[in-house]
């Protein structure tokens, strides 16, 4: 496991009334993991946890499968930066791990659940789990981050996967999360051999012991509010151990409430799922919001709004001193980021400097002419 860029990320402390401010950083590394299956190239990976010198427990993170093949190669481990961060803020090591055929990962259609009429899950599922489960032999290794006491979350495919994953617990793993949990959707309200499906979480449910969380939106169109009922009366019916939330609806489409924009209304369902085990830390806050450079419009300043709100590293916004500015997220690293950002904001001004980098002001300003 070799890694390939580290950041620093500085993030203010929360202010709390009547002591300073605490300073809290978080550190973060994108990664190879190593699997034969793989090849010598291994699957994607992007661990965040707090900074600091003891070994932090790891939370082990799962996505989804997106309806679209092609929709795959477009998928980064980055992405999930912010959902990863939450996790982190609760004292973990927080690992997001592409899974085959994902992103960076190869391995093509090796998770193929076949035709639609016939769909088969659980061979599906194992390719999953053993994906994840190389992913934790690697951070057994390292010198940072525990399996002891470790949790693992998923979100749709994803979910299957971490129930799968309960289902041949590795030692260690003390509780995991499934929030909208499946596989097959198609399209709204259309899931390839649901009968399959059903079976499959009830297959999964006759081993796994392992206290679950399980969130399902109610209007979910991936998977509605009776599918999931059934595939979670399946599952607790044969042994499992599992928690059922029917959240409220969120938004157009509640498969996205696990995300960034819906953190207010899913955190809350996991820091009580969490501290009913004795599991996690104190939250340490997000990013404080950096006040918007001087010079900028009003236009300009939802703009820089908008740069804040992105929670995909690698991020920098540059400025020029007459109000000119341009900033790009989602780089491979900061260096590119920069040299990014610069170049859009010359677009409009032959001078630009950087004001932000990631979370934090950039400080000495790198000019550009």
């Amino acid at each position: 496991m070799i890694p390939s860029r580290t950041l620093l990320l500085l993030i203010a402390g929360l202010v709390m009334a009547g002591t300073p401010a605490r300073a809290a950083e978080f550190y973060t590394e994108d990664l190879r993991i190593p699997m034969t299956e793989a090849g010598p190239q291994g699957l994607e990976a992007f661990l965040v946890r707090p900074a600091g010198t003891k070994r932090y427990p790891l939370a082990l993170l799962s996505h989804g499968s997106p309806r679209s093949f092609d929709d795959r190669a477009t998928m980064s481990a980055h992405k999930y930066y912010g959902i990863a961060l939450e996790y982190a803020r609760r004292g973990f090591a927080a690992l997001i791990v592409m899974r085959r055929g994902y992103g960076t990962s190869p391995g093509g259609r090796v998770d193929s659940v076949g035709g639609c009429t016939n769909a088969a899950y659980l061979p599906a599922a194992a390719v999953a789990v053993a994906d994840l489960r190389a992913a934790i032999d690697a951070m057994a290794r390292r010198s940072d981050v525990t399996t002891s006491g470790m949790i693992a979350a998923g979100h749709s495919a994803g979910g299957l996967a971490t129930v799968a994953l309960t289902a041949q617990a590795p030692a260690g793993l003390v509780a995991a999360i499934s929030f909208a949990g499946g596989r097959g959707s198609r399209d709204d309200e259309d899931v390839c051999n649901e009968d399959g499906l059903a079976q499959a979480f009830a297959s999964f449910g006759k081993t796994s012991r392992v206290p679950m969380l399980w969130v399902y939106a109610t209007n979910d169109s991936f998977f509605g509010p009776d599918l999931a009922r059934r595939l979670y009366d399946g599952f607790r019916g044969n042994g499992g151990n599992a928690k059922f939330i029917a959240a409220p609806p969120y938004g157009d489409d509640g498969h996205y409430l696990y995300s960034v924009v819906g953190r207010p209304q899913w955190t809350p369902y996991v820091d009580g799922f969490l501290r009913e085990r004795g599991l996690g830390h104190d939250v340490l806050s997000p990013p404080d919001p950096l006040p918007p450079p001087d010079q900028l419009n009003a236009a300009a300043r939802v703009e820089f709004g908008r740069y804040l709100a992105s929670t995909m590293p690698h991020k920098a916004f540059a400025v020029s001193p007459n109000g000119g500015y341009g900033w790009r997220s989602g780089r491979t690293t900061t260096d590119d980021a920069q040299r990014d950002s610069l170049g859009a904001c010359m677009k409009w001004s032959p001078t630009c400097t950087l004001y932000a980098i990631d979370d934090r002001l950039a400080g000495a300003t790198r000019a550009a002419r």
